[in-house]
């Protein structure tokens, strides 16, 4: 009865221990490319479970963000006047909530996804980064459909006949920008959470500054007027806040769909036209430069993340 036994045990022997994983080790955001099936499956369940028994279903994706910008515009572009100096405004507001609604969903569903699948993570190994992973491109899903009707809106103004191919690479930039910066922040807040649930309620404290701190409802003049001209305080500030991430996705997006769309308004008659500074400047630079920070923050995210997902199932 030894034999074979023996026989099985030198072959095991013979092959080096670098071809064994380590149970319960993770290769962090590696492991999501290896184990793809599971992340398909996992955004299918969370797509086709957000609008479960739900009478409008996926018209709630068109109605919420339409609601938002109803609200927006009839306080702030008509009550409180903070159209001037913006042509087409609506469009000028449309196109940054939808990079917010964007990051908001995607870092809030991020942060949340580890306490969220508590019992997948207690009972069963697999990598946890694909929690994460899979909330942001969830997020990324349900932001189609705004951007769709976005896109209608602009079509209705001309966009067509002014967009350029820089206008289609500044929005696929912006996606790229904005999902890897709430994907670090909610890698980041995700491990934190598992120990401190204060991580939650820090998360919603930011993103209901994320609509104020980036230059949806404003232009980035007012801030640099407010900072340099009003307060005094020095131009690198604004730099500063021109180099966010969230702000630079926002710009971006104004420079794919506002821009052409106004521009295709110009020869209307009695329209003011586009103001030359509507746009910061050095937008392509800021790209590459924010582009980095998103990726620094995905690293730091992933360092920490990985620091403590081995504590995960017993804090859960």
């Amino acid at each position: 009865m030894s034999g074979p036994v023996t026989e099985t045990r030198d072959l095991f022997a013979a092959v080096p221990r670098s071809e064994f994983d380590t149970p319960g080790k993770s290769r962090g955001l590696i492991d999501v490319v290896r184990w793809r099936y599971l992340l398909s499956l996992l955004v299918r369940t969370g797509v086709t479970t957000r609008y479960r028994n739900s009478v409008l279903g996926w018209t709630w994706s068109y109605v919420r963000p339409a609601a938002q910008f109803l609200v927006f515009w009839i306080v702030l572009g008509l009550f409180m006047n903070l159209d001037k100096g913006i042509p087409n405004y609506a469009v000028y507001l449309f196109s940054g909530i939808v990079v917010i609604n964007l990051f908001s969903e995607a870092f809030k569903n991020a942060t949340t996804s580890i306490v969220g699948n508590a019992p997948l993570v207690r009972k069963v190994f697999l990598p946890r980064q694909l929690f994460a992973v899979s909330a942001v491109i969830v997020a990324f899903v349900h932001f189609l459909p705004q951007v769709g009707l976005l896109l209608i809106v602009c079509a209705l103004l001309g966009w067509f006949a002014h967009v350029s191919v820089l206008a289609v690479l500044a929005i696929v930039a912006a996606m790229i920008i904005v999902m890897v910066f709430a994907l670090g922040l909610g890698l980041l807040f995700g491990a934190a959470n598992v120990r401190f649930r204060d991580a939650e309620n820090i998360v919603e404290l930011f993103l209901l500054l994320a609509t104020w701190a980036s230059p949806v409802l404003y232009s980035w003049v007012m801030v640099q007027d407010a900072v340099v001209k009003t307060l005094g305080w020095p131009q690198w500030l604004v730099e500063v806040y021109l180099l966010n991430p969230l702000t630079q996705g926002v710009e971006l997006f104004h420079f794919a769909f506002w821009r052409p769309a106004t521009e295709a308004m110009t020869s209307a008659p009695g329209y003011a036209g586009l103001p030359m500074d509507a746009l910061p400047p050095g937008l392509a630079m800021n790209t590459l430069w924010t582009f980095i920070i998103a990726i620094g923050t995905l690293l730091i995210g992933q360092f920490v993340f990985r620091r403590l997902e081995g504590k995960f199932a017993q804090d859960l």
